[in-house]
């Protein structure tokens, strides 16, 4: 079986069986395109017949060339998710990938705003003309709601219910409703009302924030407008998209909500993915203790 094969096999089980995401199914094919291309230059195997030895040069050729631990651990990931379903459909008689081990790695905690930054930064786009209303609604709706990037700019204007003050996020086959706190609703409100109209390219446009051109907004031009009202409001942090999405999760921790339903706002699976946020709450006044102390 020719290397090309299994990897369409492999992506089909990927989209079709295990729902992946567009980023994991992109992440992980890659991956596994990366070990066919090192098979076909080092070894007289294929993806469908590699042995353990090869797998394992493989893995010490990335840490070889300097590859981030992260990064050397999603292969192992990929290559083991890869050779698990093999052996399921019986593709191959032994899964050679058992022994391969990820390096242990710190986690790295996010970095987020403080209530004062957050504040700094909301108050950067000004309602002046169509694209400072645009701005504002999008990141005010983003703290509010703490939802992804992906998830901001995917939603439709159905998704939106000003009189109840909540948004529907869908998200991975998974449906969620998140509130909004009332400076939220009120700048969405007024995009919706006075500015998307005039916006859209189209009257049939779903979109619920669209670019100039009226159709929809891009990640790469969110992460724009983002950097932009950072450099405006001389916040030196390195902010990027996501900063919000962590911010809301800890500033409602350190206000005191429930981690359960932190964890169903921000739509994890995993309880483990929101206990994150705890490290940092700890982490944040230990800081504000060492530096505040007397005799810290």
């Amino acid at each position: 079986m020719q290397n090309q094969e299994c990897i369409d096999i492999f992506e089909k089980y990927l989209r079709d069986d295990k729902k992946s995401s567009a980023n994991t199914l992109s992440s992980y094919l890659r991956d596994i395109r990366q070990l066919g291309e090192y098979l076909d230059d080092h070894s007289e195997h294929g993806i469908i017949d590699a042995d353990e030895e090869d797998l394992s040069g493989y893995i010490a050729m990335l840490r070889s060339k300097g590859k981030s631990v992260a990064t050397v651990s999603r292969s192992i990931a990929s290559i083991k998710c890869l050779y698990s379903y093999f052996c399921i459909k019986q593709m191959v008689k032994t899964n050679p990938a058992l022994g391969l081990v990820p390096e242990k790695s710190t986690q790295k905690l996010p970095q987020i705003l403080t209530s004062k930054e957050v504040e700094l930064l909301l108050e950067q786009p000004q309602c002046v003309d169509a694209k400072g209303y645009r701005d504002k609604a999008m990141l005010e709706l983003l703290y509010a709601t703490g939802i992804r990037v992906s998830e901001l700019i995917d939603l439709n204007i159905s998704d939106v219910n000003l009189g109840a003050g909540v948004i529907r996020c869908s998200s991975r086959n998974k449906e969620r409703f998140i509130p909004m706190y009332n400076a939220a609703v009120k700048a969405l409100s007024e995009y919706i009302t006075l500015v998307r109209p005039q916006m859209i390219s189209s009257p049939d446009e779903q979109s619920l924030f669209v670019n100039v051109s009226g159709e929809r907004m891009s990640r790469q031009g969110f992460w724009k407008i983002v950097k932009h009202y950072q450099k405006k409001a001389g916040i030196e942090k390195d902010i990027t998209p996501h900063t919000l999405r962590h911010s809301f999760a800890a500033h409602l921790l350190e206000n005191g909500a429930d981690i359960h339903a932190i964890q169903e706002m921000l739509g994890h699976a995993d309880i483990s993915s929101t206990h994150m946020y705890s490290q940092l709450v700890k982490k944040q006044l230990k800081d504000v203790y060492n530096k505040a102390h007397p005799r810290a």
